[in-house]
Formats: C-alpha cells, sequence, structure tokens
C-alpha cells in the first residue's frame, strides 16, 4: 500500500523521478492488529504454492539480512530479527543522506552531507528512512506478504499471457498500513507459481487513472529465498525499475547499523 501524497514527506526530498508514475507504498508493518480476514480456500491454495516457490516459510524466516538499492537511488541493510535499518543516498538538492533507524522502535540518528541531524531535522530523515523502507522493500518482497494480518486474499480468476497461464489474485487491506485503500492483483505463472506481473490502483489515484501494471522478471536465488531483480511497465512509455546490489547475507557487521561511515556493501 502507499501513501497519499499528503502522507508522503519524504517525496519532498528524495529525487524520485519515477513518483510521476506512481510508485504503490505498501505496509510492511501493521498500523494495528486487524481482525483475521475471511478465507478463501482456493486463494490460499495459491499463495502456499507462492510461498513454496519462493523458497519456503521456513526459508523465509530464516532470511534475516537483505540488501539490495532501489531504482539506483538509495541503498538499503535491513535486520529482520531486530529491526535495525540502514538507508543511504542522495536528496533531491543533491546531498548525501544516511539514515540509521530501528524500525520497531521508529527511532535513530541520521546524517545529511556528513552533519548529524537533530530536532525537526531528525524527525523528518526519520520519517524518511522509514517512508522508503515501507515503499522500497514491497517493490522487493510482496509475494512474500500476501499472506500478511490484514490482508484480504482472493482468487481473482484465470489468464492467459503470451502463452502462460496464470492464476489471479486480488489483495485488499483492512486498516493496515498507510493507505489501506490500495488494492493489487497478481499474477501467478500456473508453472512455476511465481508472480511474474501485479497491477495496482491506488487509493491516491482518481478513477479514471489506468491501474499501475509492471511485470517482475529475473527470479533467482538468493540465499534461501527466490527474489526478481528487474520491473518493466506494461503498456505506456514500458518504463524499468531496477533493484539491485541484492544479497542476502549470513551476517552483517554491527557497524553497518551504527556508523554512517561503514561500508554498507554485505560480503556475499
Amino acid at each position: 500500500m502507499r501513501p497519499s501524497a499528503a502522507r508522503r514527506p519524504f517525496l519532498a526530498l528524495l529525487p524520485i523521478a519515477l513518483a510521476a508514475i506512481g510508485l504503490p507504498f505498501a505496509a510492511a508493518l501493521r498500523a494495528e492488529d486487524p481482525a483475521p480476514a475471511p478465507a478463501d480456500p482456493k486463494a490460499d491454495a495459491v499463495a502456499a504454492q507462492v510461498m513454496q516457490a519462493l523458497g519456503g516459510q521456513t526459508a523465509w524466516d530464516g532470511t534475516r539480512y537483505l540488501h539490495f538499492t532501489f531504482a539506483g537511488r538509495r541503498t538499503h541493510t535491513w535486520d529482520r530479527w531486530t529491526g535495525r535499518h540502514r538507508v543511504e543516498g542522495k536528496t533531491k538538492e543533491g546531498k548525501s543522506f544516511v539514515v540509521l533507524d530501528n524500525l520497531q522502535s521508529r527511532t535513530g540518528r541520521a546524517w545529511t552531507d556528513g552533519k548529524e541531524a537533530a530536532g525537526d531535522d531528525l524527525k523528518k530523515m526519520l520519517e524518511l528512512g522509514y517512508g522508503t523502507w515501507v515503499n522500497d522493500t514491497y517493490w522487493l518482497l510482496m509475494p512474500y506478504k500476501i499472506k500478511d494480518p490484514g490482508v484480504h486474499l482472493s482468487y481473482a480468476g484465470e489468464d492467459t499471457i503470451n502463452g502462460k497461464r496464470y492464476d489471479k489474485l486480488a489483495l485488499s487491506f483492512d486498516h493496515v498500513g498507510l493507505t489501506p485503500g490500495d488494492h493489487y492483483t497478481a499474477w501467478i505463472n500456473k508453472d512455476t507459481h511465481l508472480m511474474d506481473r501485479w497491477a495496482y490502483v491506488l487509493e491516491s489515484m482518481k478513477p479514471s487513472d489506468p491501474p499501475g501494471v509492471w511485470d517482475w522478471t529475473g527470479w533467482q536465488r538468493y540465499g534461501a529465498i527466490m527474489l526478481a531483480p528487474h520491473r518493466t511497465m506494461v503498456g505506456g512509455e514500458g518504463g524499468k525499475l531496477e533493484l539491485s546490489d541484492i544479497a542476502v547475507p549470513a551476517s552483517v557487521p554491527d557497524a553497518v547499523f551504527t556508523d554512517p561511515a561503514a561500508a554498507s556493501a554485505p560480503a556475499r
């Protein structure tokens, strides 16, 4: 899910050219404990196939560290078990920034061009760190999250695209995340059980706006799990979004999460 423009403070700070084409911002943490969604046995069966194709629940639960660069603009290193997180990149003014935060406590430190932020500036930088994490990890990890608490998952029929057969899953949200009014459709390849395409209709979009549709390609194994680094817009100008420098290391030095001068790229 993605926050409306009024709830995207970090967009004013980052040079996100792709924002103009409507990047979805999906919740990765619950805003509250939602009621369980009604079960859809067919959708649940497809979701189970997806998780198995991605490496399985045990592999996902055992994946602690994730590292990647989003669209060549900012680089994340995330400790899923503790909530420690580092993001670094450039502001729209071309200034370098580093945010070292904890996603569970929503606390941390931040620097711009080597100067540590304090007060309101720190608050804005922590919002930036959290907001970019919400956005960027959903672009990386959405198929792992289709059974998250508060997600309403339903089977939306079958489809055939370029000779490939798909199961379609529809996702909506129950009072979770930054924009619970968003809706997604996922195309699950019947042969590989991986997600080859998604479409989204965001609560911030006009009723006349067409859905945003993107192909996910290049599925490969990183550590014990599967990830896809390439996104290509379907229709329109055929925009591309790359998730690069992907790594799922077994360990990350503590300095990555405590020292703004530390190298964030982990050993592969």
